[in-house]
């Protein structure tokens, strides 16, 4: 089943959430269409390969034609409207830059993922929940209207502006016009009556000064409680939620709306700007004693200053963490000598802006680490901000060239010296540009979250478990120190983001059992979990018991192998995977002999094996479980033909195939039969030219049980080959040789 199929069956609240992700960016009408095909393209390596991007897009567009084709013949006018407005705008909005919708559909793919994932288990997952809090969203629609509210204030107060302007004019041409007239002629009755009409228009200026001042003021003061509370608040939940999300967590959203408040602020606050510069236009052409102008207007400017100085250096954001092309999902772990992207956004859009603000990049900026190592930035690090690249039109800049490089260390010290491990050294990228706009320049700054720096990829897995641990435990954007002192965390939230590995990762994330196994391997059989607490040294630098691997060098490889080489099953959920061998007999024992389960292999590193259950004569139940495959054997033979062509010799030396039904009772073949790869019908047959036919040599996993043994023993696969094959030995070879290389001994896993 596509993972469009299972999206269309889950309950309409979680249908709700998918609808949210799904707009003009990438319609969902594509994504229902074209479901197969999208599903089968890498878009996560598209999306920092623009040679690969170029090609997906372009054969997305003969997708939607060969789609209009199709639609045309059956004459349906409403889809055919739709898919020639959609081409349009897919063609307009991603010609300059396919990798922007590379970006969009691998996020709409995982998002999927993720929901899939979420709607499998019995309870959201306590970060996930803190994430859709009802308050956060009602915030989110106070923030929005209370920016509009003080965008029309802004407004109006213009118009104050312009009527104060217009009854200076009036007062200034009148009493110039009097001023201009004879000494004999101002004692005149209506001259005096016109004195005393100018009087009364001074005193009405003076007013609508006061008015406008105050108004002014009001708008400053809402401007300043939203930036310290509400917009702030808004700006670290983004921020939060941008942590949780690059470690496998639901998708950070919002970045749109946050910009179009700062930008609305900013407008708002330049718009206070001009109508006080305004205002000491009209204080140099008239002012009087008690004038408010020459009081205010200075306190009322510093505080716009101050503001607009605020705004716009919490503006300055990165958009898209530092991560390798080569490594999408793994975000904040670089290695040296290999290119990284990161992403930045002004959230202040200005039109007067494009092109005029200058990034530099640079790492390790002031701060000091806890590593003796460090690096210099290689490629281009200085680029300018513009709304070009973006598909949304953002003010942004994005590095795509750029290498971390070690420099030599001096005094003969070796480079990773220091109190931690490598995959432990946190370091900061910082990003610095200045901004001269309308008089003022105003210097911005900001930071990556704290990268880790390996040399080699083989570091890869433990420095990911840093960066998981790090941003699942603080909030905290730069605390490079932070290993010195790692602290402990809940059981309940790590196990929600080791399902986002799964789900993110591999495309289905781990049900309650599964982490509920999970949490024993960690913590050992416990009532409960949920308040326990995790120290990182159990999680990533303690052998598990009796093994000479942690628990997450286990769980990583783990991943790597569903990933690279049974991932069809994995999506699927054909692989149970995560169950102890006790669990294992509980569920097999009473089920019909032959029924199987597949499970990773607890002291193998990334090794599968599959337990099945057997009736003895005299009645008794009994469990085999083969000899883990791991990723070498994996290579030669896909895990769906293994689990087709398997036999077991039993003592008559028949060979037969004892695996018949998948946990609970789906049969195999109904299970695992669009995943073989051939027949085993088609095996070819030995050649007959050349004067040297051979056997075909195909492989088939084969083990022997022998009944009569007074040792317990467990079948274990030995060279494979297939039944034809098998076959043609039985006629050319004797049991008694077939039995003797069939020999091997058994595994305990």
């Amino acid at each position: 089943m596509s993972q469009w199929s299972q999206v269309q069956q889950l309950e309409i609240k979680f249908l709700e959430q998918v609808d949210q992700f799904y707009d003009d960016n990438f319609p969902m009408e594509i994504r229902h269409l074209l479901a197969q095909w999208i599903e089968s393209q890498d878009w996560e390596a598209a999306s920092n390969n623009e040679a690969m991007a170029t090609i997906l897009l372009q054969n997305l567009l003969i997708q939607v034609d060969e789609q209009l084709d199709r639609v045309s013949q059956e004459k349906n006018l409403l889809l055919i409207h739709n898919l020639k407005r959609i081409r349009k705008l897919l063609q307009g909005k991603y010609h300059g830059n396919p990798m922007h919708i590379a970006v969009i559909i691998s996020n709409c793919l995982r998002e999927e993922r993720r929901i899939l994932a979420a709607a499998s288990m019995p309870v959201q997952g306590p970060l996930e929940k803190s994430l859709q809090n009802s308050v956060v969203s009602e915030r989110q629609r106070n923030v929005e209207h209370k920016v509009s509210a003080i965008k029309n204030s802004a407004q109006m107060t213009d118009q104050d502006v312009k009527y104060l302007e217009d009854l200076q004019e009036e007062f200034d041409f009148r009493y110039k016009t009097i001023q201009s007239l004879e000494q004999s002629d101002k004692n005149s009755t209506l001259i005096k009556q016109e004195m005393l009409a100018l009087q009364a228009m001074l005193n009405t200026l003076d007013y609508k000064r006061k008015e406008v001042l105050s108004k002014i003021g009001r708008v400053i003061h809402e401007i300043d409680m939203l930036m310290s509370n509400l917009l702030t608040e808004e700006l670290l939940d983004w921020k939060r939620r941008q942590q949780i999300a690059c470690i496998g967590g639901p998708l950070h959203g919002g970045l749109d709306q946050l910009q179009n408040c700062f930008t609305l602020l900013a407008e708002s606050l330049f718009q206070v700007r001009r109508q006080l510069e305004k205002l000491d236009e009209l204080l140099t052409r008239l002012t009087y004693d008690g004038d408010p102008i020459p009081v205010q207007r200075p306190q009322l400017l510093e505080k716009v200053n101050f503001l607009l100085y605020n705004l716009f250096r919490n503006s300055f954001v990165v958009e898209r963490q530092p991560c390798m092309p080569t490594h999408p999902q793994r975000p904040m772990v670089l290695k040296t000598l290999i290119q990284f992207t990161v992403k930045l956004r002004l959230l202040i859009k200005l039109p007067e802006l494009n092109y005029q603000i200058r990034v530099k990049a640079t790492i390790d900026k002031n701060v000091s680490t806890v590593s003796n190592r460090r690096f210099v930035l290689c490629g281009t690090h200085v680029k300018a901000m513009n709304m070009d690249e973006s598909a949304n039109g953002s003010l942004s800049v994005e590095f795509r060239h750029l290498q971390p490089k070690e420099m030599k260390s001096s005094a003969g010290s070796k480079g990773n010296e220091g109190p931690h491990m490598v995959t432990e050294e946190l370091h900061s990228i910082s990003f610095e540009t200045q901004v001269c706009l309308y008089g003022l320049t105003i210097n911005l700054e900001t930071s990556s979250l704290p990268v880790v720096m390996i040399s080699n990829v083989s570091q890869l897995p433990n420095a990911w478990a840093s960066i998981i641990w790090y941003n699942l435990s603080t909030n905290d954007p730069q605390n490079l120190s932070f290993f010195n002192n790692p602290p402990a965390a809940t059981l309940s939230q790590l196990l929600e983001v080791l399902s986002w590995q799964f789900s993110s990762y591999v495309g289905r994330g781990l049900n309650s059992e599964q982490l509920n196994m999970l949490a024993e391997k960690l913590m050992g059989q416990q009532v409960s979990y949920n308040d326990y607490q995790l120290s990182w040294a159990k999680f990533c630098k303690e052998h598990l018991p009796g093994k000479s691997f942690t628990f997450w060098v286990w769980l990583e490889a783990i991943l790597d192998l569903i990933k690279k080489h049974i991932l069809p099953l994995w999506i699927d959920g054909y692989v149970m995977g995560f169950v102890s061998k006790e669990k294992e007999r509980i569920l097999l024992k009473d089920k019909t002999p032959g029924t199987f389960l597949l499970r990773f292999s607890e002291s193998n590193l990334g090794g599968i094996t599959f337990t099945w259950v057997d009736q003895l004569e005299n009645g008794d139940v009994t469990f085999h479980s083969v000899e883990p495959y791991n990723k070498g054997r994996l290579s030669a033979l896909p895990f769906a033909d293994i689990l087709r062509d398997y036999k077991v010799i039993m003592a008559d030396n028949v060979p037969e195939n004892p695996l018949k039904y998948l946990y609970p009772d789906i049969p195999k073949d109904k299970a695992f039969g669009k995943h073989y790869s051939c027949q085993p019908s088609e095996v070819s047959k030995p050649s007959d030219g050349g004067g040297k036919g051979y056997v075909p040599s195909v492989f088939i996993p084969v083990s022997k049980i022998l009944h009569d043994s007074t040792e317990q023993h467990s079948p274990s696969d030995l060279l494979p080959m297939s039944p034809s094959v098998y076959a043609v030995l039985r006629e050319h070879l004797s049991p008694t040789v077939i039995e003797t290389a069939l020999s091997s001994p058994y595994s305990t896993d």
